[in-house]
């Protein structure tokens, strides 16, 4: 395959890039047939929309560096740094469970890899930076919104604990994206501990590729699980390894009541990271069926189905892996059974634990997940905000103005009441104080998540040229488990007229 690219002579008459970032690159040691090299589409006017200060100190990078003009040009997609390997990188999945053998990078580039100040490895990616080969006829572009979606929600993801891509900076283009209708258009710049999906590895095995497959298992255990280095199957032992990511990941998310909206297969990394955010949402009023997306038709991926849908991608991970354990196809196919049905079980101990840290609770006994669930029966029978019913919870736990406060976010107060008198039954089993146990449930249950309806708001001024709402958001989401009154705004739930049914794709 080949790619069209501005010649060395076209490139020439600039000024050399400053190197920006210091790339350590591994990526493009594995088979070159896993991407394609290119170079990103220059924009018109690149501008600085938001720069990521703290992510920038993180990576080890000079952040006045990355303001600056060519910095901007760099993050824009106008110049590439030194030390990149400027990639595409090829992919399948299964899309809304339809398979596609190649899909890839359509509108993004890998330009490698750095060592952050704690040591780990994160990709320097840029989203939108023009077209490829795997972009299936598209622009390969980026529209504002999408990207300062990304960046507001990715960075919430953070701040609250969960495992996630982060964005580095947006960066306005000076074009113009056309989708429905004219867009401005933007590059993410965005930063993950890699972009190895299980796409990647239907991608080689979709071709028959064992050779490839071998190399990028090395690959992902030396990057992503050392300590699988040396197991007897270490292709069982990845699987296994994934998979307890996964289900600990997904657990995270339902405890914030976060719906991704798109998991397909290229959208489930190896690392364990939440990536793609495209049509995702956190909920509103609690409903387990909630669905946002509005090319999720069918539900597919609707809050209370994420789990299964997490079982079903490992279980296409695992098929891309059976040649590897065991020579036998019989009992290769009833060792990856075995481990996926392992799911189920590793998925409730990490949901388990979610709920417990919610609810306060400090010591482990039967029954524990069944109140969290009868509690979650009465918030959808009531339609409770998700949110503000578990931030109340922490001021419920003895019976007084705190309870009433909680009691108030259902329109029949009885069946909450029932459940407190449960739930401070099992407090009573535990010697933690009170006060402890609502510092406990304060920090795990936060009172300010990125509410689609002020993410709706920031985003339609962004595409005005007016930042503050973004930059209120941002500030308000940078911490979420504290009650500052400067952000009280962003804790309401949404009036009826703002309430926002659906979130969209930004391709």
């Amino acid at each position: 395959m080949t790619a069209s690219s501005q010649s060395d002579a076209e490139l020439g008459t600039r000024a050399p890039p400053p190197r920006l970032f210091p790339f350590d690159n591994t990526y493009v040691r594995l088979p070159d047939r896993l991407y394609v090299r290119l170079r990103p589409t220059p924009a018109s006017a690149p501008r600085l929309l938001k720069l990521n200060v703290d992510l920038a100190r993180e990576l080890g990078l000079d952040p006045e560096a990355l303001a600056s003009p060519a910095g901007v040009a760099t993050l824009a997609g106008s110049q590439v740094p030194e030390g990149a390997d400027s990639i595409a990188q090829a992919y399948a999945g299964h899309q809304f469970g339809g398979f596609v053998p190649q899909l890839g990078d359509g509108r993004a580039l890998l330009l490698g890899e750095v060592i952050d100040t704690a040591g780990r490895r994160r990709d320097i990616q840029l989203k939108g930076s023009g077209p490829t080969p795997f972009s299936r006829r598209g622009d390969g572009r980026a529209a504002i919104g999408p990207v300062l979606r990304e960046y507001i929600v990715s960075e919430a993801m953070y701040r609250l604990g969960i495992p996630t891509t982060r964005s580095l900076a947006a960066v306005a283009t000076g074009d113009w994206v056309f989708r429905e209708q004219p867009l401005p258009g933007a590059v993410l710049t965005r930063v993950a501990a890699s972009h190895i999906r299980v796409g990647t590895f239907q991608y080689l095995a979709a071709r028959g590729d064992a050779e490839g497959l071998e190399a990028l298992v090395a690959h992902v255990i030396a990057r992503h699980y050392p300590e699988l280095t040396g197991a007897a199957n270490p292709y069982r032992a990845l699987l296994d390894a994934v998979m307890a990511r996964q289900a600990r990941l997904v657990a995270q998310w339902m405890g914030a009541g976060f719906i991704h909206g798109v998991m397909n297969t290229d959208n489930m990394t190896i690392s364990g990271e939440t990536i793609d955010y495209g049509p995702c949402a956190f909920m509103d009023a609690y409903d387990p069926m909630t669905v946002f997306s509005s090319i999720d038709q069918t539900g597919r991926y609707a809050y209370a189905n994420q789990p299964r849908i997490a079982q079903w991608n490992l279980a296409r991970l695992a098929e891309t892996l059976l040649g590897f354990f065991d020579a036998d196809q019989d009992k290769a196919l009833a060792e990856a059974q075995a481990a996926i049905n392992g799911f189920g079980a590793t998925f409730e101990a990490a949901y388990a634990d979610v709920m417990r840290r919610k609810l306060g609770l400090t010591t482990s006994v039967d029954g524990d997940l069944a109140l969290a669930q009868d509690l979650l029966a009465v918030m959808a029978e009531a339609k409770a905000d998700f949110t503000l019913t578990f931030r109340r919870l922490g001021d419920a736990i003895e019976d007084g103005d705190g309870a009433g406060h909680l009691s108030s976010l259902f329109a029949d107060p009885g069946p909450i009441k029932a459940w407190l008198a449960r739930w401070r039954a099992r407090l009573a089993g535990e010697t933690c104080p009170p006060a402890e146990r609502a510092l406990r449930m304060a920090a795990a249950n936060p009172a300010v998540i990125p509410r689609n309806h002020q993410v709706e708001a920031a985003l339609a001024a962004a595409q005005a040229d007016d930042l503050e709402p973004f930059e209120a958001l941002v500030a308000a989401i940078a911490t979420p488990f504290e009650d500052r009154p400067e952000h009280r705004r962003f804790k309401a739930p949404p009036e009826p007229d703002e309430i926002v049914h659906q979130t969209f794709c930004g391709t």
